[in-house]
């Protein structure tokens, strides 16, 4: 193979593995972007003696492709590594809608009565981008579901009669759904939380989930095996805490604190992980454009069969 074919493959294959295996803290480092760009350097110096052993303009366009093709690929390789956005989680309650500067448009997350739903990613003059378990590109994007645990929460008085419910500080100001996106430590466990008011009754509730394992390891008569449950702190409008204000919901079953009857129900909603990954057109044209000059070459480099002479008589 000659020589400047070996770097020029090897950049253009590092910045295809960046949209077969995204999300990898390698392709951020200096040291990987740095040998991306020594790569072409050194197939572009290696290219320019070999062009000088070249009898057709045919064999040094193939050579000049695969060059350009590897820098091309480069260069979006770089970019998104050096000048990409960190990963990042969007977390949603069920019907938000989240606009996402980012990804140049906004987020619909389904309503949680919608099973088997997909948030949908909509922006201007783009059809939408439904988001599931599989990777799905959006320009400089690769986009994922990740499923994590929400609470959807209830709150009913001593007589059984709903309460309303809201978070003055969560995404959607009505909604039942705790998105549990704060931690704290209890126990020596760092668990995650959220929080509620109950105005109809002056109460702000404090819910922390726990799964099996830590809800037995607090309160094994109240916890049900294999079940996750969630643990309610009830404090007054200004956040003084009440006698008998700590519960337990184990598995969606009610539980009572400080006069209200408290439910918690354990589910499991989509995220989205955006992980900023090179521009798939270029990495497309690059590569094309590499292989077309790899056949190019390798087509040069073959021996030209010519019949025998005819014998004479």
């Amino acid at each position: 193979m000659n020589a400047f074919l070996a770097p020029a493959l090897v950049a253009v294959s590092m910045v295809v593995s960046q949209l077969i295996l995204p999300g990898k803290a390698e392709y951020h480092a200096g040291w990987y972007n740095v040998l991306l760009v020594a790569l072409v350097a050194v197939a572009a110096i290696a290219a320019r003696r070999y062009f000088a052993a070249l009898q057709t303009s045919r064999a040094r366009l193939a050579a000049w492709a695969v060059v350009a093709g590897a820098v091309i690929c480069a260069a979006a390789g770089v970019a998104s590594g050096l000048f990409g956005a960190d990963t990042r989680t969007y977390v949603g309650a069920p019907g938000q809608r989240m606009r996402a500067d980012d990804l140049g448009g906004s987020l619909v997350f389904p309503f949680a009565e919608d099973a088997g739903a997909e948030v949908a990613l909509e922006r201007p003059l783009h059809r939408p981008i439904a988001i599931g378990g599989n990777a799905r590109n959006a320009g400089s994007f690769i986009l994922r579901a990740r499923p994590r645990e929400i609470v959807f929460v209830e709150a009913r008085d001593a007589r059984g009669n709903r309460l309303t419910i809201t978070q003055p500080t969560g995404a959607v100001f009505l909604s039942p759904a705790l998105l549990m996106q704060q931690r704290q430590t209890i126990a020596g466990m760092d668990l995650p939380f959220d929080s509620f008011a109950v105005p109809a009754a002056r109460r702000i509730v404090k819910a922390v989930l726990l799964d099996p394992q830590q809800a037995a390891m607090l309160s094994q008569a109240a916890a049900l095996p294999g079940k996750a449950a969630v643990l309610f702190a009830v404090d007054d409008e200004n956040d003084r805490p009440l006698p008998h204000a700590i519960a337990l919901s184990a598995g969606g079953r009610p539980a009572a604190a400080a006069g209200l009857i408290l439910q918690g129900t354990v589910a499991t909603y989509p995220a989205v992980e955006a992980v900023s990954s090179p521009a798939l057109v270029a990495v497309a044209a690059g590569t094309l454009l590499a292989l077309a000059g790899l056949a190019g070459t390798l087509a040069a480099r073959r021996p030209t069969l010519r019949p025998p002479p005819p014998e004479r008589s």
